[in-house]
């Protein structure tokens, strides 16, 4: 069932209120890969009803090429969709979720600022408005996200935190593929080359983070790992950093949860990764 319109979605999700039924909503941007549907199957599994959304929201890109590229496959989205399945997807035009005179965005601080934040300005405050508008737009109980996209899943755990949004947020690991790879939507921009070249990303912060585990400083962890990126052919290195898993504020204390994190060129496609410390 795709629904188009919040209206629909709402009377939807309104009968199965009604009912006392749980909904899990997995919020996507389409170009649905393994990484998405394991979502899914969490949904599915812990939820009476899911709703997974496909929405390539403009609000969230800064770089207009970057929206005009970004793959949209919703025939083959639905057909995975089904294998899950999932209840209803919600795939609305743009004009349904932002519709003429709309005015109201959500602004973010602290977590949203750094790392993504800062490469991408204005970023975290497109994700925080649509993300706001699904969980009213489908009344869900749960959210499901990524890992992968750990600065993201942070700033909508502190998203509901600061405004009080009944939903509870449910962060899933990371699906990579056989060499390491974490799937991504992007990925399939990567030409043969760059596929053969792009896995080097986690096995490097993979390195580096066990080397400060062991001991080792984690500036020359780190520089070690960013030298072996450009030695694999990676055109550049945006950051490679270690942070407070939840602040994502610098950290050097190993008491308290920390995450390396980090974004780099290959091939043209942008990729970003993060492992524990």
């Amino acid at each position: 069932m795709i629904l188009r319109t919040v209206a629909d979605l709402r009377a939807l999700a309104r009968e199965w209120r009604a009912k006392g039924e749980v909904i899990g909503v997995v919020p996507t941007m389409g170009a649905l890969h393994d990484g998405h549907l394991s979502l899914a199957r969490r949904a599915r599994g812990e939820c009476d009803r899911v709703i997974t959304t496909i929405f390539v929201n403009p609000k969230q890109f800064n770089n207009p090429e970057d929206l005009k590229k970004y793959p949209r496959s919703e025939e083959a989205d639905a057909a995975l969709l089904a294998t899950v399945p999932v209840d209803a997807i919600f795939a609305p035009p743009v004009e349904e979720v932002y519709p003429d005179g709309f005015i109201t965005n959500v602004t973010m601080q602290g977590v949203a600022q750094p790392l993504e934040g800062y490469m991408r300005p204005g970023h975290f405050d497109g994700v925080a408005t649509v993300v706001t508008k699904l969980f009213g737009m489908t009344l869900a109980d749960k959210g499901y996200f990524g890992q992968k996209d750990w600065q993201q899943l942070q700033v909508v755990l502190r998203l509901v935190r600061d405004l009080n949004v009944p939903v509870d947020v449910v962060g899933c690991e990371t699906i990579r593929e056989a060499d390491g790879l974490a799937m991504s939507s992007r990925n399939v921009r990567l030409t043969a080359a760059g596929r053969a070249k792009a896995p080097v990303l986690y096995a490097a912060i993979t390195r580096a983070a066990q080397d400060i585990r062991v001991g080792h400083a984690d500036r020359m962890a780190i520089r070690e790992a960013a030298e072996t990126m450009r030695e694999a052919g990676f055109e550049r290195v945006e950051y490679i950093e270690l942070r407070d898993a939840e602040t994502l504020m610098p950290s050097d204390d190993p008491r308290r949860p920390r995450r390396m994190l980090a974004a780099a060129w290959v091939d043209g496609v942008r990729l970003i990764d993060n492992i524990p410390v």
